[in-house]
C-alpha cells in the first residue's frame, strides 16, 4: 500500500485537472486581462477554396497575438461533428457550428498541406480595441457560449469574424460596407461552386429567391474573400480622430498557384443548358416519329428508358426540393419555383419508363399523362413570371427542363400511334388491298 500511495495521488490528481473547466486553464491572457493592448496583434487569416464542396466557398480565422507573452491562437468559427447526428441535423437544416482554438502555426501548415491558400492582414487597431476584440473571442470559446446555429449566408464562420471585428470597431465596418453589393447571394453562389457544373446546377435548382434580393456589401461578406477585400480598403477613425487604413500589411504564407481563381463573374450556362434541353426534348420526338415510321420495339425502348433516366435524375431532387419546404428549416427552398419543373411525380417517369421499355400499352397511356401534367405545371411556372410575387432567377433551369417536359408530352403523344411491327400488313399486301 505505500508503494501505491504516490501513484494512486498522481492518479487523482489527472482525475481532478481532467473534470476541471477547460477553460480555467486554458484562458489567454488576453482574456484574463493579463496582455496590454500595445503587445496585442490581431491578423486576420483568410484560406483559399478546397476541394470538397464544404470548402469551395473558402475559409477565414482571426489570430491573437501577444508578443510580449509569446503567446498566439487562432479562432476558428468553423468546427462541427461529422457523424450521424450532425447529418440529421444539417438535413432538418439546423446545423450547429462552434468555434475554437488552435496554434497559427500548425493550423497554417495543415491548409498548405491541402493546397489551399493562407493570406494574413495584420490590422491596425487601438489598443483599446485590441484588447476588447482579443477578450470578446477568448469568451466566444468558453463552452457556454461557444455554438451557434450556423446559416450559409447569413451566420457562418466568416460573418461571426466580420460582427466581431465591427464590433470592436464601434459599427464603422458595416457603416462603410452599407452600399449596394456587386451582385446577388446566387451569382457569388454559382461562381465559387462552378468547379463543378452538375453540383452548381443542383445547388441552383434547390434554392429560392431569397437568395436573388439586393443585397449590400455587408451581406456579402459571409464569403472570406469579400470580407478580406472589404477590410483591405477600410479606412477607420483613429483615437486621433484621423483616418488610416485598418490593414497595417498584407503578407502571403502559402500561395495555392496550381488552383484556378475564382470567377469574378458566374458562369453563363443558361445557352448551353437550352441546347441540352432542346436536344433531350428533341430527341424524344424523334424516337416517336421513328415508332410511328418503323414500328419495332427499339423506338419504344428507348423512349421508355428515356422517360426513366429523366425520372431519376430530375426526379430526386424535385423530391427532395419538396421535403426540403415542408418539412425542415432550409429557409432558402420555401416556396421554390422550381418545383414547376420538377417534382415528386417527376419521379413516378422512372418506374413508368421501365414499364414502357417492357411492352406496357397501359403504363405508355399513364406516361402520357404524366408528362403533360409536367409540362403544363412548366408553362405555368413560366407564365407566373409576368407576376411580382414569381421574382425567382431560375431561367437557366427553365431553359433545361421546359423543353425536356414538352418534348416529352409531345412525344408521348405521337407515340398513341404506334403499332408493333409484327401486327402490321406487309407492304405487298398493304399495297395489293390499296390496288384493289
Amino acid at each position: 500500500m505505500p508503494r501505491l500511495a504516490p501513484l494512486l495521488t498522481c492518479l487523482l490528481a489527472l482525475l481532478l485537472l481532467a473534470a476541471s473547466p477547460a477553460h480555467a486553464r486554458s484562458m489567454p491572457p488576453w482574456g484574463t486581462g493579463e496582455s496590454q493592448g500595445e503587445d496585442l496583434i490581431i491578423y486576420l487569416v483568410t484560406f483559399g477554396p478546397g476541394d470538397d464542396v464544404p470548402s469551395w466557398f473558402g475559409h477565414g480565422s482571426l489570430v491573437v497575438e501577444d508578443r510580449r507573452l509569446k503567446q498566439a491562437r487562432l479562432y476558428n468559427y468553423g468546427m462541427f461533428s461529422f457523424d450521424e447526428r450532425m447529418l440529421a441535423r444539417y438535413a432538418m437544416g439546423r446545423l450547429e457550428f462552434w468555434v475554437d482554438d488552435a496554434s497559427p502555426g500548425a493550423t497554417f501548415r495543415f491548409y498548405r498541406s491541402l493546397d489551399r491558400d493562407v493570406r494574413i492582414q495584420e490590422l491596425e487597431l487601438p489598443a483599446s480595441q485590441k484588447e476588447a476584440l482579443g477578450r470578446l473571442l477568448a469568451e466566444n470559446v468558453l463552452p457556454e457560449n461557444r455554438e451557434y446555429l450556423y446559416h450559409h449566408y447569413n451566420d457562418n464562420c466568416v460573418t461571426r469574424l466580420r460582427d466581431a471585428l465591427d464590433k470592436a470597431l464601434g459599427g464603422q465596418l458595416r457603416q462603410a460596407t452599407s452600399g449596394p453589393g456587386r451582385m446577388t447571394l446566387r451569382d457569388h453562389t454559382r461562381r465559387y461552386t462552378a468547379v463543378n457544373p452538375a453540383m452548381s446546377l443542383l445547388l441552383d435548382f434547390l434554392m429560392n429567391d431569397e437568395i436573388d434580393q439586393p443585397v449590400t456589401r455587408w451581406q456579402e461578406a459571409f464569403l472570406p474573400e469579400e470580407l478580406e477585400r472589404q477590410v483591405a480598403d477600410l479606412q477607420v477613425v483613429g483615437e486621433d480622430g484621423g483616418k488610416h487604413p485598418l490593414v497595417a500589411k498584407s503578407t502571403t504564407y502559402y500561395d495555392a498557384s496550381s488552383r484556378s481563381e475564382t470567377p469574378e463573374q458566374p458562369p453563363a450556362y443558361g445557352p448551353m443548358l437550352l441546347v441540352l434541353g432542346l436536344a433531350l426534348g428533341g430527341g424524344a420526338v424523334g424516337l416517336a416519329l421513328w415508332g410511328r415510321r418503323r414500328g419495332g420495339k427499339a423506338p419504344r425502348a428507348l423512349l421508355g428508358l428515356e422517360s426513366a433516366v429523366l425520372g431519376l435524375v430530375f426526379g430526386i431532387p424535385g423530391l427532395a426540393l419538396f421535403i426540403m419546404w415542408l418539412g425542415t428549416d432550409h429557409t432558402v427552398t420555401y416556396r421554390n419555383e422550381n418545383l414547376f419543373l420538377a417534382n415528386p411525380l417527376t419521379l413516378l417517369a422512372l418506374p413508368l419508363g421501365i414499364q414502357v421499355m417492357r411492352g406496357s400499352e397501359r403504363a405508355r397511356e399513364r406516361l402520357r399523362k404524366l408528362w403533360w401534367v409536367l409540362a403544363g405545371l412548366g408553362v405555368l411556372g413560366l407564365a407566373l413570371k409576368a407576376l411580382p410575387p414569381f421574382d425567382q432567377d431560375n431561367w437557366r433551369l427553365i431553359a433545361l427542363l421546359l423543353p425536356i417536359s414538352l418534348g416529352m408530352a409531345g412525344a408521348l403523344w405521337l407515340a398513341r400511334g404506334w403499332a408493333p411491327a409484327a401486327h402490321r400488313a406487309p407492304e405487298s399486301l398493304a399495297s395489293s388491298l390499296k390496288t384493289s
